[in-house]
């Protein structure tokens, strides 16, 4: 396989235990169909998925491109990538996507998959890597000459709760900065168009998924939960770094709790989501 030498290590502040993926798989049924739908994958088309976690999305997008394409899905962790060849066989869809552990800082591509995609696409990664750029650029050169790279990503910023529980925007910004504390951005959604244009690509078009809801919503209590595990998930790491003590940060999670129980809480957020093509060579 021909992959860089000596990649800089990505960090994943969230971890891999079964609770991490019991929720990465919640999150998936929350928001792949909306994924999907801004993706408009065609009939046929090959695709490279990088950063695959529990491979739910793959598996989705390898059912739309139908027989004859090729879906590759790339995850470094290996609890990850056994849960997915898990989940695939318990819904019979076991080979219905190529699952090949690697990082996306060193796509583990053979020489002659290079250049042979019609779309590469990476969710959730990039605010995980301390080099995006480097991921965004393999992208590019994975895929065909017009070939589309898809690029969706979290800017954290734009989170927004009403009413406001007291002291979970402090909470917030304690878990934002951990992120540049482990060399991550946790603002990469809005550097999305700007990384595939250093990357060599073409930018085409960048939108937003909405992902929120009010209390009343179907979806509403699974994405306040969402939120309150990210944050507890993330507890060790915002004391370890002092940005909050534990009886302030633990205050604003009992907040939260109390505040997803209100019935005028509202939840504002949105997935960023850019996409480029590779230029003809």
């Amino acid at each position: 396989m021909s992959q860089d030498k000596n990649p800089i290590p990505s960090s994943y502040i969230h971890g891999t235990a079964a609770e991490e993926q019991r929720r990465l798989a919640k999150l998936n049924d929350l928001i792949n169909e909306g994924s999907l739908k801004e993706l408009a994958l065609r009939a046929g088309e090959n695709v490279l998925d990088v950063g695959s976690g529990l491979g739910q999305f793959a598996r989705l997008l390898a059912r739309t491109a139908g027989r004859g394409a090729r879906t590759l899905a790339i995850e470094r962790d290996e609890q990850q990538l056994t849960a997915a060849l898990r989940l695939a066989q318990e819904e019979g869809e076991e080979g219905l996507v190529d699952f090949r552990r690697g990082d996306a800082m060193a796509l583990p591509l053979r020489d002659d998959e290079w250049g042979t995609f019609d779309v590469a696409h990476a969710r959730f990664v990039l605010e995980h890597v301390t080099d995006p750029l480097a991921v965004v650029t393999s992208m590019v050169r994975a895929v065909k000459p017009g070939g589309r790279v898809v690029l969706e990503d979290d800017d954290h910023d734009v989170l927004r709760l009403w009413p406001e529980p007291p002291g979970v925007r402090q909470v917030w910004e304690a878990y934002e900065r951990t992120y540049d504390r482990l060399g991550n951005d946790q603002f990469i959604g809005r550097r999305l168009v700007a990384l595939l244009h250093e990357a060599g690509a073409v930018p085409q078009r960048n939108t937003w998924i909405f992902f929120g809801g009010c209390q009343g919503h179907p979806a509403f209590s699974a994405l306040a939960l969402n939120m309150i595990k990210i944050l507890e998930g993330a507890r060790d790491t915002v004391l370890a770094q002092s940005f909050l003590n534990a009886e302030y940060f633990d205050a604003g999670i009992q907040a939260l709790q109390a505040w997803r129980h209100r019935p005028e809480a509202a939840l504002w957020y949105a997935i960023s989501w850019a996409e480029g093509v590779r230029p003809p060579t």
